[in-house]
């Protein structure tokens, strides 16, 4: 994973255990992240987690619903219908993302959803409420 990509409150995976980050920071060269869970609080070295794929699970933990199905796409929405998400089941993965107000965004990873919620709603979708969000003030 690029550290540059991350930001706190981003899950992330580390030894097959899903964490939040709670603090970046560089010591010798080398960055480090704190990560913690309802288990665990340590820091790693960046290096050492991994991004964790959206799967259906994890849209259905997002508060998407299945809304669509064929041999060629599955369809995930969210009650706000400006926001989808679409799992492309062809080898070419062309229409596999997130849609938001009908545009296309390459979205594979937990963490980038956190991130592309935050900057355009400016809400933060953390681990504790298993991003049951609310996109209205």
């Amino acid at each position: 994973m690029n550290v540059a990509d991350l930001k706190i409150k981003n899950l992330v995976e580390y030894k097959n255990q899903v964490f939040t980050i709670t603090e970046i920071f560089q010591h010798n060269n080398e960055y480090f992240v704190k990560i913690e869970n309802d288990i665990h609080s340590i820091s790693v070295p960046a290096k050492a987690i991994t991004p964790i794929k959206i799967t259906e699970e994890w849209l259905e933990k997002f508060g998407f619903s299945r809304t669509y199905s064929s041999e060629q796409r599955i369809r995930y929405e969210r009650p706000e219908s400006f926001i989808k998400y679409d799992i492309d089941l062809s080898s070419r993965k062309i229409v596999e993302g997130l849609k938001i107000y009908g545009n296309s965004i390459k979205c594979k990873y937990i963490h980038e959803f956190q991130n592309l919620f935050s900057c355009l709603f400016g809400k933060e979708a953390t681990s504790s409420n298993y991003f049951l969000m609310k996109t209205e003030s």
